[in-house]
């Protein structure tokens, strides 16, 4: 879809979201725009569909909430002969709610919007979500930018979310999936996350499981993370520093030896020095070790 679609279409897309919500125009029994009761196996979930993780704890709750109180908001959907009877297009954790709660019916909004919208609409619904994990968010605003030729500063105005705010979530999208997968399971927050950007992934590894088992703060992290990128420099320069004083007495036997084959040598701090002037002094000084060693 061209740039300049998604200019007009993010708004009125919007627009004919709620234009279908407060259409009241019927045809036939199933009267767009009201609610009514459908199977809940007659509901496809959107293929567009962007959220991918359900907290089952959550949901649980969801289903538990609905069996005693019933649904208060109906879920959303368009009608489909391509992938069913229906196509979802908000309300998916209602729906896995009601199947967890053995519940046959669900009630539901039949919405007149083409199904060809059903991508970018599923990725507004979720981007205005207050539910939505940030790694969701991410994923949601990249498919967007991807699609359509987005600038972040023109993503920001459609979605009415800072620039700041864009950059910094796509960011997080450069982690491991391991991390990803913590971050959406509120096992580390997004202050964590961001601050692991640019470490190797062995590295986000062992970071994330640190904060996990030793429950590290945002602060506590950025120290750990500054003492493994610091460079091993100050022990390897302990270990490689001043050279010891060696007790060189042992070899004044040798110098005196070398010395009375008219050679020249010395000995210096951790040195044995013997010059060197001419073929004949090498041949002294190899005969000299061959007899001795």
């Amino acid at each position: 879809m061209a740039k300049a679609a998604l200019g007009r279409g993010l708004g009125e897309l919007l627009g004919e979201v709620e234009s279908a919500y407060e259409s009241n125009n019927s045809s036939s029994s199933k009267e767009r725009g009201m609610d009514i009761y459908l199977d809940v196996n007659s509901i496809k979930p959107n293929p567009a569909q962007p959220r991918k993780i359900f907290d089952e704890d959550k949901l649980k709750e969801l289903s538990d909430s609905i069996k005693e109180h019933g649904l208060i908001q109906a879920i959303s959907v368009i009608e489909s002969s391509e992938y069913g009877e229906y196509i979802l297009i908000a309300g998916e954790r209602r729906l896995r709610a009601h199947k967890l709660a053995n519940i046959d019916k669900i009630k539901a909004n039949i919405l007149d919007i083409d199904s060809d919208k059903l991508r970018e609409i599923a990725l507004i619904e979720n981007i205005q979500r207050d539910d939505l994990n940030v790694i969701e968010l991410a994923y949601s605003y990249a498919q967007l930018i991807n699609e359509h030729s987005l600038t972040h500063e023109e993503l920001s105005v459609k979605v009415f979310k800072s620039r700041t705010s864009i950059t910094n979530t796509l960011r997080l999208l450069q982690l491991s999936s391991y991390v990803q997968q913590m971050l959406a399971n509120d096992k580390i927050t997004a202050g964590h996350a961001k601050i692991m950007v640019g470490l190797d992934e062995e590295t986000q590894r062992k970071v994330t499981d640190s904060i996990i088992g030793q429950k590290l703060s945002v602060r506590e992290t950025e120290l750990l993370i500054k003492d493994i990128k610091k460079p091993e420099t100050s022990s390897v320069k302990k270990t490689k520093s001043l050279p010891k004083n060696y007790d060189l007495n042992p070899l004044n036997s040798v110098v005196d030896e070398l010395s009375k084959n008219n050679l020249k040598v010395k000995l210096e701090k951790n040195c044995f020095k013997i010059e060197i002037k001419s073929q004949e002094d090498i041949e002294k000084i190899s005969n000299y070790f061959r007899n001795t060693l």
